[in-house]
């Protein structure tokens, strides 16, 4: 059995590597292949392209590089082609991924959709695309489900993947030492993202606030996780420029969030990672001027950051755009380390927002699903073999 996984994103690659992985311990045989990154990479998939060198977001970031992902939506075609695999599983990445799908219904190749696009949040004329491209979808947060129910897809939240991923590996006073957190020290994570240009346009206000933090609380110390394909040069660079003292870590993350005391944080996945560890964040988020207006136009959200969604109301705060800027962060951070009462109350209905997330185990039962969707389409093509 073959199947195939395309994976445009950090969060997409690590959702992929989850699932090769289960996949490989329910069915070691099964063949896997692809489009995604190094953790897919290193759980056994077999990559036709690295996602690492087309990441890009915003609305006219990706029109600019449209030809670029043409190219690449051919070469992964012809792969599919030639390859002929039982089933083509996307995970995320959905303007790229369903134009990819498209091709495989041409090749008669079914398609499963793991964490479709938003079509709660904006054009919920997708999900009436979707429900006919896909054979069937699996989402990783229950209030994705009425709108595509509503379009007649074959749907099912199996949990989330991240309550089993997101864990701590020490305990307190080992991570104290690891990091070199010193008695009477707090620390404060700065969490600008993944792509480039998310650093470009978040980091350095982050640092404008964390100079701001520091000032008022001398014994708050600034770490920055490093992204894996990020250069930290330019990390060092900015944060030398901005006076600030950092330290720079690439590994045990999910322990320094269990230390640190609140996180200024780019939003996306990592926002989750934070709540589901108890660690509050200030949530930030700035696209280019026009990426902004054309997404203003099309979505219609409450709240932008995924523990607010899933609590339906505003738990922690979101700064959008132009209240993006380093007194209104100071502002939102001051709030944490200074008010404890305040503080305690933001865990708990963190807390309770993730607990909505399912039970541990999601990646197995979503690579049970696909294993039997993918079987399906080998039984039919043996019995038709068969007929003939």
């Amino acid at each position: 059995m073959k199947i195939m996984l395309s994976a445009g994103e950090a969060s997409g690659d690590l959702h992929g590597a989850a699932l090769a992985q289960a996949m490989r311990r329910l069915a070691p045989d099964t063949q896997l292949i692809g489009f995604g990154g190094p953790k897919m990479a290193a759980a056994g998939v077999r990559l036709a392209a690295d996602m690492r060198e087309y990441c890009v977001m915003g609305f006219w970031e990706v029109l600019v590089n449209l030809r670029r992902m043409f190219r690449l939506r051919a070469r992964l075609t012809e792969f599919m082609r030639q390859e002929q695999p039982d089933l083509l599983v996307l995970i995320d990445y959905p303007d790229f991924n369903w134009r990819l799908a498209a091709k495989a219904k041409e090749l008669g190749i079914p398609v499963f959709s793991y964490i479709p696009p938003s079509a709660w949040a904006w054009r919920k004329g997708r999900a009436k695309k979707c429900a006919v491209l896909a054979d069937e979808l699996a989402a990783i947060f229950p209030f994705e489900l009425p709108v595509y129910k509503a379009a007649g897809a074959n749907i099912t939240f199996q949990g989330n993947p991240l309550v089993d991923t997101v864990k701590l590996s020490m305990e307190r006073e080992t991570a104290k030492q690891y990091f070199g957190l010193e008695a009477g020290e707090r620390a404060v994570l700065l969490l600008p993202g993944s792509r480039p240009q998310e650093i470009r346009l978040l980091l350095p206000v982050m640092l404008a606030a964390a100079r701001r933090i520091q000032e008022d609380a001398p014994d708050m110390r600034f770490y920055l996780p490093v992204a894996p394909g990020i250069e930290p040069a330019r990390l060092e660079n900015l944060a030398a420029a901005s006076g600030v003292a950092v330290r720079f870590t690439r590994d045990h993350t999910y322990d320094l969030m269990g230390l640190a005391e609140l996180a200024l944080a780019t939003s996306g996945t990592v926002v989750l990672e934070a709540a589901l560890l108890g660690l509050p964040c200030v949530v930030l988020y700035r696209m280019s001027p026009i990426s902004y207006l054309i997404g203003k136009l099309l979505v219609h959200v409450d709240n932008f950051s995924l523990p607010n969604i899933l609590a339906g109301r505003r738990i922690q705060p979101e700064l959008l755009q132009a209240q993006v800027n380093p007194q209104r962060i100071f502002a939102e951070a001051r709030a944490f380390y200074r008010d404890a009462v305040h503080t305690a109350r933001v865990k708990q209905e963190l807390a309770a927002a993730v607990s909505l997330l399912g039970e541990p185990g999601a990646a197995g039962r979503v690579a049970q699903r696909i294993l039997a969707a993918a079987g399906g389409r080998k039984k039919l093509g043996k019995l038709s073999g068969d007929q003939k």
